[in-house]
C-alpha cells in the first residue's frame, strides 16, 4: 500500500469520526420536552410563543423598568394588569424545579436570575 493510500486512509477515518456526532443527531428526532402548565391560570402575561422564545427578553426588561425607572406594573397585551416581579407574578404559576429547571437544562443555558431569585415554595 503506499504511502497516499494510507494517509487517504487516516484522513477519512478521521472524518468520519469527527463528523459521527453531527450525522447522528442529524438522524435521531429531537425528544421534545413536556412541561406541567400551572394549575390555576389559563394564560400568561404574554402568549405562549412569545414567552417560549423571549421570556428572557422580558424578564430583563421588566428588571430594568424596577430598577432604573421605579416601575411596578405591567400591562399584558390582553389588559390585565401584573406585579412586575419573577417571584411574585412567574413564580405564582411556574414552579421552579419542574418548569424554569427542567427547560433550561433542556436548552443548556444557567441564567443568573436563582443568583438573587428563590422560589418562596422552595427550600433553600
Amino acid at each position: 500500500m503506499s504511502e497516499r493510500a494510507i494517509i487517504a486512509a487516516g484522513v477519512a477515518l478521521f472524518l468520519a469520526g469527527a463528523c459521527f456526532p453531527f450525522w447522528r443527531n442529524a438522524a435521531a428526532p429531537p425528544r421534545p420536552l413536556v412541561l406541567p402548565l400551572p394549575a390555576g391560570e389559563r394564560q400568561c402575561v404574554a402568549p405562549v410563543a412569545y414567552m417560549r422564545a423571549s421570556h428572557g427578553d422580558l424578564l430583563l426588561a421588566w428588571r430594568d423598568r424596577v430598577v432604573r425607572s421605579g416601575e411596578r406594573v405591567f400591562t399584558a397585551p390582553d389588559g390585565r394588569v401584573r406585579e412586575l416581579s419573577l417571584v411574585r407574578t412567574c413564580l405564582g404559576c411556574h414552579q421552579k424545579a419542574e418548569f424554569c429547571d427542567r427547560c433550561h437544562q433542556y436548552v443548556a443555558v444557567a441564567p443568573e436570575c436563582w443568583s438573587c431569585h428563590v422560589d418562596p415554595r422552595s427550600p433553600r
